[in-house]
């Protein structure tokens, strides 16, 4: 028996899963927490030596529920959250704790590059995106800025699986579809931009990893990666990617129409395109995919943040809030939460605040609060959905992922209110399940069976399973009524979004 591995590197845990391809089953899970450092200042960081004793702590868990069983992996690809900044000496050591994609402490770094580069349209116009908080880039001008003796060391800048990869393999690479958010690339022409490393230091680019074809190998899991996490040594590892792109595997979301819209901390809507699809306004962050073709993609920062806090508040276990949430009518009675807990990244008001507003006697209750907090999450995708119909992007349905896509009510908000088909896979592990695909697809073509089997469009058809999942199609009378409640929630949004600015 042969299986691929898919990790999953979380913002809050990190995933394994080990998948028999032949018999398309999943042998075995684990996971592991990661802890976060946050500051009220908008820092949100961690330290990258945690990401290799969670994968430790999964695949000893693993070897231990299931003796053996590791010994079968043929091949592995990483997933990781998008735009964090490793930073590593010449050794592979790292510098500097791990600044996060929900790291907001970077605007002034953001004005500042903006200012470099001459406007927002001048960085759309060569990179394909603006310069937000959450990307790399103003990570790295940060740490010139603020650890001046550790940015005189800094010789290699990766992403988390990129970081993963190096772990496993020795090798320091970086494929398209996760470097196409570190706003140091060019998403057209699918390279690094000297243009953009320029605005922080020309000796950036040399300190950029290779860049990996679709498909191509990071490596082989090395000796000393094979002794740390009990792995078979010469294993293939699959170039890996962001959460985003191995979720766009994972779901199915490799060719056209097909959106896929992560619940999780962070919210995301995303969808492949043939052709690049650059948003001049910035709101649709214009990435690549990881499988060839790109993959524009809304990303907000405040998803399942909102709905935990309100829960915690209202001291209340999730089927139960989802069940008080339920008794709420449609639009909440009027009562419209604005989420932004952690800052926000679409719209983009790093500075944002939460805000509970349209308050009256009649509706302040338990019901109204936890109803508003989950619709406003979906509110923020919508955003992105008209961003996406405006640019051309013809959707024909939605697959929902992450903890939120687990709630039934959650599922019939997002497809009234984006007013689209949503379908759940029924495996709910989708960017480790896409980096496991992904694996498969790589080992493939290492062994030379590139038949039109072997695809990675005719992989995801036959690994990415629906069946057992929910479906939930709109009706006429639940949009209607969803799109008056988010047009409340657009006039609050555009009445404070100036007191963030």
């Amino acid at each position: 028996m042969k299986t691929v591995c898919g990790i999953d590197l979380g913002t809050q845990s990190c995933k394994v899963l080990l998948y028999d391809y032949e018999q398309k089953s999943v042998l075995a899970r684990a996971q592991a927490p990661v802890d976060m450092i946050a500051a009220d200042d908008g820092t949100r960081e961690q330290e990258a030596e945690w990401y290799g004793a969670a994968l430790q702590t999964c695949f000893a868990a693993i070897a231990k529920d299931r003796p053996g069983l590791t010994a079968t992996i043929a091949a592995i690809g990483v997933s990781g959250h998008q735009h964090s900044f490793v930073p590593l000496d010449g050794e592979g050591k790292p510098l500097y704790r791990v600044k996060l994609w929900c790291d907001t402490s970077t605007a002034p770094e953001c004005a500042e590059l903006t200012a470099r580069a001459g406007g927002e349209a001048a960085l759309i116009a060569e990179t394909g995106l603006p310069m937000r908080p959450g990307y790399t880039a103003p990570k790295v001008q940060w740490l010139k800025n603020h650890r001046p003796d550790l940015f005189a060391r800094l010789r290699h800048i990766l992403l988390p699986h990129d970081y993963i990869n190096f772990l496993l393999t020795g090798a320091y690479t970086a494929e398209y579809g996760d470097a196409s958010g570190t706003a140091l690339f060019n998403v057209r022409t699918r390279r690094w931009s000297s243009w953009a490393w320029d605005l922080i230091d020309p000796a950036i680019g040399d300190a950029l990893p290779r860049l990996l074809e679709p498909g191509e190998a990071a490596g082989t899991v090395s000796s000393a990666a094979a002794a740390a996490f009990g792995l078979p040594q010469g294993a293939l590892v699959a170039s890996g990617g962001g959460d985003n792109m191995m979720g766009a595997i994972g779901t199915g979301a490799v060719k056209d129409g097909f959106l896929t819209m992560s619940l999780g901390t962070s919210g995301t809507l995303f969808g492949f395109s043939q052709v690049p699809v650059i948003d001049p306004t910035g709101n649709l962050a214009a990435f690549c995919s990881s499988t060839g073709g790109w993959l524009p993609l809304l990303c907000t920062m405040n998803c399942t943040v909102a709905s935990e806090e309100f829960r915690s508040l209202l001291g209340l276990e999730v089927r139960d809030f989802d069940a008080q949430a339920a008794k709420a009518s449609i639009g909440a009675g009027g009562l419209v939460v604005l989420p932004f807990f952690n800052g926000e990244r679409t719209p983009n008001l790093p500075n944002g605040r939460a805000s509970v507003n349209g308050i009256t006697m009649a509706n302040f209750s338990r019901e109204n609060l936890a109803r508003a907090s989950l619709e406003s999450a979906i509110f923020g995708m919508r955003i992105g959905m008209e961003g996406f119909s405006k640019l051309g992007f013809k959707a024909k349905e939605i697959r929902l992922i992450g903890g939120g896509a687990k709630s039934p009510l959650w599922q019939r908000i997002a497809a009234h209110v984006m007013n689209l088909p949503v379908r759940v896979p029924a495996n709910d592990e989708a960017a480790a399940m896409g980096g496991a695909i992904q694996a498969l697809w790589t080992l493939e073509k290492a062994a030379g069976r590139n038949s039109a089997g072997n695809t990675i469009e005719s992989l995801v058809e036959e690994h990415v399973l629906l069946e057992g999942g929910a479906t939930v199609d709109p009706d006429a009378a639940s949009v209607a009524a969803y799109t008056r409640a988010y047009e409340a929630y657009s006039r609050y949004l555009g009445a404070l979004s100036p007191l963030y600015t």
